[in-house]
């Protein structure tokens, strides 16, 4: 039997609609492939992101205001596909629901931060409660669950009982679905002896290399920062190591760098070489850190941004970034 002509291009308009429903599930799982942190495909474009500008400060519960964290994500979805983010509070809640509203394309490593304890224990639970209650209202954003910064290592000032990271831990993965962790320092990950139990029981291993804390300058600083990796590899050869917090300041004070480490030029060149290296050797960098950060001081620890408070770019953004050029300082000048 023969079809009529209106079934015949009822049966082409079917085709053509299950093709394409076909082709973007294609894609969609290709996308979905491409942010898997777990998996072999590379992904260099993730950062950290904190908004807090200045008279905002995230121990005062000053936060960001939604108009201002749209900008934000507005500058960083142009270069970047993944943001870490740092406590499960205002500031999160807020990046969360705008990137859900207004259907930005960037997927989110959510922190939950641990304060000192024990007199931050209370609180510390309340991070827990409300980082699964993230997760379950933006599954389709968060890739990834970090509990805890720094608190082990042994100059943290907020060190958490190992007993407790584990019981929170625990607690997190047993009511969420993506891969946790916890955050730290190369040193604590490889001091074995009192990183054995944790290493067994996060699914990857977030790392923090900072050569510019070593009194390292720019023409040893990727060496140290493959060797620290390649150490890491070798000590820790079954879980996948990802680089959680790299980058370079464009200011320093302290004598905990060589004189003058901090320099825009340095920082250019520090981003570029560890990007490419990431790129060429399948390994995931969240460079640290997108936007400066008054509230953390006017020394070193405020000028690790791409950007600057004001969000115009620095030169390691130049040629990303014309539109944000300014022709002021953007960073101090040593005198």
């Amino acid at each position: 039997m023969k079809f009529s002509q209106t079934k015949y291009l009822s049966t082409v308009i079917l085709f053509v609609l299950f093709a394409a429903c076909s082709s973007d599930n294609v894609e969609q799982k290709t996308a979905e492939e491409e942010i898997n942190l777990l998996g072999d495909n590379w992904i260099g474009s993730a950062i950290a992101y904190s908004g807090y500008r200045n008279g905002q400060n995230p121990d005062k519960n000053i936060f960001p205001s939604q108009e201002q964290v749209l900008e934000d994500l507005r500058i960083i979805e142009k270069n970047w596909k993944i943001i870490r983010t740092y406590g499960a509070d205002k500031h999160t809640a807020d990046i969360l629901e705008i990137i859900k509203k207004e259907n930005i394309n960037i997927k989110v490593l959510l922190g939950i931060w641990l304060a000192a304890e024990p007199e931050n224990i209370e609180g510390n639970k309340i991070q827990i409660k409300k980082g699964i209650e993230f997760f379950n209202k933006y599954k389709d954003i968060i890739i990834a669950v970090n509990v805890g910064n720094e608190c082990q290592v042994n100059w943290s000032d907020h060190k958490v009982p190992q007993e407790n990271l584990i019981s929170y831990i625990n607690e997190v993965k047993s009511q969420i679905t993506v891969p946790v962790t916890t955050a730290d320092s190369w040193d604590y990950w490889l001091d074995l002896e009192s990183s054995a139990e944790i290493i067994q029981l996060v699914d990857f291993i977030a790392v923090h290399v900072y050569p510019i804390w070593d009194k390292v300058d720019i023409d040893s600083a990727m060496h140290v920062t493959i060797d620290t990796y390649e150490r890491l590899s070798s000590a820790i050869p079954n879980k996948k190591i990802i680089i959680t917090e790299a980058g370079w300041a464009t200011y320093t004070e302290g004598e905990s760098h060589v004189p003058k480490a901090g320099d825009e030029i340095k920082q250019e060149r520090y981003f570029n070489e560890l990007i490419q290296w990431s790129k060429d050797n399948n390994i995931i960098v969240f460079w640290f850190e997108a936007f400066d950060e008054p509230w953390k001081g006017t020394g070193t620890e405020g000028y690790w941004g791409l950007f600057t408070e004001s969000r115009k770019a620095k030169k390691a953004m130049h040629n990303l970034y014309p539109e944000l050029i300014t022709d002021e300082p953007t960073s101090p000048s040593y005198k």
